[in-house]
């Protein structure tokens, strides 16, 4: 002990750091999130080249791109706010179930030759509500699927870092798997991927669900949550942040395929590469800040770093004519 602060040797760092693994219910969903991850990864990397094989058209990328994410910035607070009076457990599976029908269904489309850009279009709007309603549900179901309010803030971490670990490889593998099979295999992977999840929360052993008592109207909670996330100063300075980002920065994303295809003159592979890029330097971001925790100064420090280093890495990435040069910014802006 040294001014107050214990010393960990690194091998109980690296248990501190997982230590919500050695919860059975956490560890069941942790690794069948990997896998139905690493499968919605796959399926993203595939709508993305097909969109672009179909019309050839930036434009219908970004519709796309658009129609996955707006039922998110609809919905989410609403689900936000059933999550408190709901049974989350049956939500989930409602919430898995259903986008693994959707990528069976876009499978069966795209093996037979009937797949166009509007059942693509329609297809993610319906998935994108599902995701719209899980997120929420998912976080809300945390503290029961844990038991331990302590374990929550390293569960947090630790799923952000398995989305991040599932960003990396998956779209790697899904490069690969459009080169060799074509995208429908890729469709019916991820369909098969859901299973991860589904009996992940079937084995689980959970508390029985308690109905809770009356609530106020869903809109009057919906408008004391966003009264108290604007007048919180973090939770303000936090969301205001996350917007921002999120409006001007990342919709790039969507836009790797015309960039991989027509600026570096390569395939579904180089796309897998420069997604995958991306999800590297978020992955060692996550793992970083999962042991800055133990150097405050450094984790205060680098967090400001970060975002300066995000935004002149993603505007780099529009003037490298490079793949080796594109693939180092991707990691950049995703470190970032």
């Amino acid at each position: 002990m040294k001014n107050g602060v214990i010393k960990l040797s690194f091998f109980h760092k690296i248990r501190f750091a997982f230590r919500a693994l050695e919860n059975r219910n956490f560890r069941l969903f942790f690794f069948g999130a990997l896998f139905s991850l690493m499968g919605t990864w796959i399926q993203n990397l595939a709508i993305g080249w097909l969109v672009y094989k179909l019309t050839d058209s930036a434009f219908y990328l970004g519709l796309v791109g658009f129609a996955s994410q707006i039922p998110a910035l609809i919905l989410t607070p609403i689900a936000g706010v059933y999550a408190d009076r709901t049974n989350r457990f049956k939500v989930l599976i409602a919430t898995q179930s259903l986008p693994m029908v959707l990528a069976f269904l876009l499978a069966a489309l795209t093996f037979s030759g009937h797949i166009t850009v509007t059942a693509l279009i329609v297809i993610v709007i319906i998935n994108g509500t599902a995701i719209a309603f899980d997120t929420p549900f998912r976080h809300a179901f945390l503290l029961e699927m844990l038991g331990d309010k302590k374990l929550i803030p390293n569960a947090v971490a630790l799923n952000s870092m398995l989305f991040n670990t599932a960003r990396f490889i998956g779209p790697s593998i899904g490069g690969l798997l459009i080169a060799m099979f074509g995208e429908a295999v890729c469709f019916l992977i991820n369909g098969v991927s859901f299973s991860g999840v589904i009996v992940a929360l079937l084995l689980m052993k959970l508390p029985g669900f308690v109905k809770p008592a009356a609530h106020k109207s869903v809109f009057k909670e919906l408008k004391e949550g966003l009264h108290y996330a604007w007048n919180f100063l973090p939770t303000r300075y936090m969301i205001s942040l996350a917007m921002v980002i999120s409006f001007f920065g990342l919709p790039f994303q969507s836009f790797l395929p015309v960039y991989a295809a027509d600026i570096l003159k390569g395939d579904s592979q180089l796309l897998g590469l420069l997604v995958g890029a991306l999800g590297a330097g978020a992955l060692s971001g996550a793992l970083i800040f999962g042991f800055a925790q133990y150097y405050q100064s450094f984790a205060t420090y680098d967090s400001q770093r970060s975002l300066v280093s995000f935004w002149p890495c993603a505007d780099g990435i529009s003037f490298s004519k490079q793949s080796w040069l594109s693939l180092v910014l991707l990691f950049i802006t995703g470190l970032g």
